[in-house]
């Protein structure tokens, strides 16, 4: 039950003063409140003896009072600093998985999906808290504060009277244990369950629009009730155990109290204690229905927080593919980038993408890369991104050393990449594109965004440059997410361009224009585009045609016209369908 502690105990050693702090201010309040029953419980033997003068009570009252505003001030002060370190716990937890997903392989995100990914970075992260708080406060009343309460009554008013009200003790300690592995294994199920829901739930969201067009939505609602359903019926599992806590220890304290109060009479009839002993006892066994429900509390709290614990702990065990070098090199400028017989091909997959890739790039060329789908050239610039571990056959180099020598921040600094699947963020359009380089000024920004060719398509929206795009950019086209993220590549001023399919959804207007602004943008710069249509590399120094990871075909677009290959082939084809490549 308590193993989430001792996976916790790195961050309640960093924070060990103020837990320190918490739990002495928590003992202290716990064993003051035990003070008044004594009083009460003196008081009423004064009064029963015509004892009790003015002075005494006024005394007892006084005292009664001051204990009150010091436990006041002392439980302010546990509680503030408890709950504060439990919150910074799920702020560093929260941080410490962000940074890790940023780290993370494409591999990783294939393994976890993002609906599953956000509710253990929510609700997981949520329970870790509670336990780093209300557990703490549960583990020591149910231990501390009970010994105490406990101590007094045997060794102050009886300890026959206490050890027969406690009779009930070791029976509630034996089903708070059966309740608590049941718990475990019903939480575990219901955040399972949970992620599922989250993950088709951003499926739906993301595909509303195919949804709508396909007219799925009574279908998808239907799925989505019956997810819901299930992860209801899985949390009414764990909230059906969470309600047995409650009423079972009210039963144990009943069944105390009337032990207590029973013998506790016969006590008092034969002399062995007074009325006011008896009536502290019962106050002190009144104390202890916390203290036993923290028992509880504190099995359900713990459980709770193991299974999140286990949750976030196997995302954090997942290590990166690439790593940084332990003597990494500098880099501060790609004067040459070498395929010296490279050939790669994804985990767990026997399959080669590349296959004797032979290449040189040198500072200032354009490359253009063309094939049918699938031919391996997003796999090709890819390397360059080193999201996959390093092949074993043949050797990518920049400047001459391995791409492996140098680290990931250094090679993607140097690095302007558009993918295929342009991703915009809920901002405005100026945010999105001054997030390559947010030092740009306004005259670099208008200057690409004519390079980009989407000056005219910003003057004609509403808001201008601080247009909201919306989820995903949703509320642009598919070109004008395409010349935002190229916008956005190009103010970062990158040594390296590497444009992945990036004109496919605009018409060959201004495609031709952008390819002309491109030109003088990127003059003595490195480019690489990727491009089904060929009028998009027509101007490359060098154009390569892959087939099936292999190059097959490269020279440059006069030299390719005199082969009779796929490359001139291609090219007629798409003059004739009325590309505007001529």
């Amino acid at each position: 039950m308590f193993t989430v502690i001792k996976k916790l105990s790195w961050y309640f050693k960093e924070e060990w003063i103020r837990y320190t702090l918490a739990i002495i201010a928590l003992v202290t309040a716990s064993i003051l409140f035990t003070v008044p029953p004594m009083l009460i419980g003196n008081t009423i033997d004064a009064m029963q003896g015509n004892q009790l003068t003015k002075e005494k009570l006024q005394n007892t009252v006084t005292l009664f009072v001051g204990l009150m505003v010091f436990i006041y001030i002392l439980s302010f002060f546990w509680g503030h600093t408890l709950f504060g370190r439990a919150i910074l716990l799920e702020r560093k937890l929260r941080s410490i998985l962000m940074n890790h997903f940023m780290k993370m392989s494409p591999s990783f995100y294939s393994k976890y999906r993002t609906g599953d990914l956000m509710a253990r970075s929510t609700n997981d992260l949520k329970a870790l808290m509670t336990t780093a708080g209300f557990g703490i406060l549960t583990l020591i009343d149910s231990t501390l504060f009970m010994a105490f309460i406990i101590g007094i009554m045997l060794i102050l008013i009886d300890w026959k009277l206490t050890l027969v009200a406690l009779i009930p003790l070791p029976i509630m300690a034996l089903i708070m244990q059966k309740y608590g592995a049941q718990i475990h294994s019903r939480f575990m199920q219901a955040q399972a369950l949970f992620s599922e829901l989250n993950n088709n739930t951003l499926e739906s969201i993301q595909g509303v629009r195919v949804i709508r067009a396909f007219v799925q939505e009574r279908q998808d609602e239907s799925k989505f009730n019956e997810k819901a359903e299930e992860v209801f019926q899985k949390n009414i599992a764990v909230a059906r155990l969470d309600a047995l806590f409650e009423p079972t220890i009210k039963i144990l304290v009943g069944l105390a109290y009337t032990l207590g109060l029973g013998y506790g009479s016969y006590l008092v009839i034969h002399g062995d204690i007074t009325i006011g002993q008896l009536v502290s006892f019962n106050v002190y066994l009144g104390m202890l229905i916390w203290p036993m429900f923290a028992v509880g509390e504190l099995i359900n709290v713990m459980q709770r927080g193991n299974a999140s614990l286990d949750r976030i702990e196997e995302l954090l065990h997942e290590q990166p593919e690439v790593e940084n070098p332990l003597d990494p090199n500098p880099l501060t400028e790609i004067k040459t980038i070498h395929y010296k017989q490279f050939s790669f091909r994804y985990p767990n997959t026997e399959v080669y993408a590349l296959k004797d890739i032979e290449l040189l790039l040198t500072s200032g060329e354009t490359i253009g890369i063309v094939g049918i789908t699938g031919a391996g050239k997003t796999t090709l610039v890819k390397q360059l991104l080193r999201e996959y571990k390093e092949t074993e056959d043949g050797s990518l180099l920049i400047n001459g050393l391995p791409i492996e020598s140098y680290t990931l921040e250094d090679v993607r600094a140097m690095i302007g990449y558009v993918p295929q699947d342009h991703i915009l963020f809920s901002k405005t359009i100026k945010e999105n594109i001054l997030f390559g380089n947010p030092d740009a000024t306004e005259e670099d920004l208008y200057r690409l965004l004519e390079t980009a060719s989407l000056k005219e398509d910003i003057d004609n929206l509403p808001k201008g440059l601080h247009t909201l795009v919306g989820e995903s950019g949703v509320t642009l086209s598919g070109g004008q997410k395409q010349r935002v993220s190229l916008a956005r590549a190009l103010v970062k001023n990158p040594a390296l361009l590497i444009l992945d399919d990036s004109l496919s959804a605009v018409d060959g207007k201004t495609e031709a224009k952008i390819i002309t602004h491109l030109k003088k943008e990127r003059a003595n710069k490195t480019t690489i585009i990727i491009a089904h249509r060929l009028s998009a590399v027509k101007h490359a120094d060098q154009i390569i045609v892959l087939d099936e990871g292999t190059i097959i075909e490269r020279g440059t677009h006069q030299q390719l016209m005199t082969q009779n290959g796929w490359y001139r082939n291609q090219f007629m084809i798409q003059q004739m369908e009325g590309e505007g490549l001529a």
